[in-house]
């Protein structure tokens, strides 16, 4: 597959101007960056017959400081899902032992943990689909 770096710039007006390197003929704009990357791409299909199918990769030219900020944002996102999924093992862990071991009812789990029985009936379901998964993984490797 092709790949094409196109960068984009905002000019005077506001638009983004988008020019494909290496195909100085192919440029475009448009009032987004989205509707710049469509129009690219059609431009670059007048001068490159893989266009449709090639692999645009985005070289956003913005003001330090806003590239700052966008960086700052993309790093507290990545933190915050990586949160999140501690979040989640951690109540899939107590749904677990809640209902099995202390043989809690799904709705007291839930009343709980701050979610929904349907939500712990989920988590239990998945969690033995998963042990099932494994077991059966082992047992083919033996």
């Amino acid at each position: 597959m092709a790949k094409y770096t196109v960068t984009y710039q905002r000019d005077e007006s506001g638009a983004w101007i988008a020019q494909v390197r290496g195909v100085r003929e192919a440029h475009s704009y448009g009032r987004t960056i989205e509707q710049a990357r469509e129009r690219v791409r059609e431009a670059l299909s007048l001068w490159r017959a893989n266009a449709e199918t090639a692999q645009l990769i985005d070289d956003v030219r913005l003001p330090t400081k806003a590239s700052g900020l966008i960086s700052a944002a993309v790093r507290a996102k990545k933190r915050a899902d990586d949160e999140q999924l501690r979040a989640q093992k951690a109540t899939q862990t107590a749904a677990n032992a809640l209902t099995g071991r202390w043989h809690l009812s799904l709705r007291d789990a839930g009343e709980l943990l701050g979610v929904s029985r349907q939500r712990v009936q989920q988590i239990r379901r998945s969690s033995h689909t998963k042990r099932r998964g494994s077991r059966q993984l082992a047992k083919a490797k033996a």
